[in-house]
């Protein structure tokens, strides 16, 4: 179970252990109004939302595995290899397509040398949260978008994960966070997507996986960071504050 496996590496490593129902509000920045897409219902029973949960078993949500190399798919492992790239590119192609004081005026949350180590898991209750895309995956589509606050919890289930859920938007996220570095935790998750009451779970619908890494960058202040994820962007940025 990842918090247990976290707490019994706690001599080596810190203690570290994130989702969107109607459309979203226009950007805070000055960027195109974004419209999240809407897809199709997920092809298996998707987990329950967590007002809906009952009791988590006691060997938790990936079945005790504390190691992500386990349970992620090699393509999205892949993705997580090329991380660096997707920084480069996708803050590039912001700033190039005529975004870079938007870019610059986010300050370390667009730094990709900004995450600190020690104190990574993000205390179990309610944050506000909000999306930041760079570059276009298509190489069409915006290169820059901004969204406005919405709601994340963090919890601690009875099995012993932490998970990281977006509870409102028209895109949901929601996985657990595994250990991996002293700056960097591992996130796998699915999304939910438009009024869907459920969210799938990571290796059930390939397009709705993700993968990325939670890092803290200031006081009460974390990022979700998914390289090249399934939909628009070359870099998804997902900013947790208290």
């Amino acid at each position: 179970m990842a918090v247990r496996a976290l707490t019994a590496a706690a001599a080596v490593l810190t203690l570290a252990a994130c989702g969107q129902g109607a459309a979203p509000s226009p950007e805070e920045a000055a960027a195109p109004a974004p419209t999240e897409p809407v897809a199709g219902q997920p092809t298996t029973s998707p987990t329950p939302l967590p007002s809906e949960q009952t009791r988590v078993p006691s060997t938790g949500e990936q079945g005790g595995v504390s190691d992500w190399r386990q349970v992620a798919k090699a393509a999205d492992a892949s993705a997580l290899g090329r991380l660096d790239q997707a920084w480069r590119l996708g803050r590039a192609e912001a700033e190039d397509k005529g975004f870079a004081d938007q870019v610059e005026a986010l300050g370390p949350l667009v730094d990709p040398n900004a995450a600190l180590p020690g104190r990574l898991q993000p205390p179990p209750g309610s944050y506000h949260c909000r999306t930041i895309k760079l570059g276009s995956r298509d190489e069409k589509g915006p290169a820059f978008l901004s969204y406005p606050n919405f709601r994340c919890t963090v919890e601690l289930t009875p099995g012993g994960d932490l998970v990281l859920t977006k509870t409102t938007g028209s895109q949901r996220s929601r996985g657990l966070l595994y250990p991996h570095s002293d700056n960097q935790l591992v996130f796998l998750g699915a999304q939910a997507w438009g009024d869907e009451t459920t969210y799938p779970t990571y290796g059930q619908t390939r397009e709705r996986d993700q993968i990325g890494v939670l890092e803290r960058i200031g006081p009460q202040r974390w990022r979700l960071v998914i390289p090249w994820p399934k939909q628009e962007a070359k870099l998804e940025i997902l900013e947790l504050t208290r």
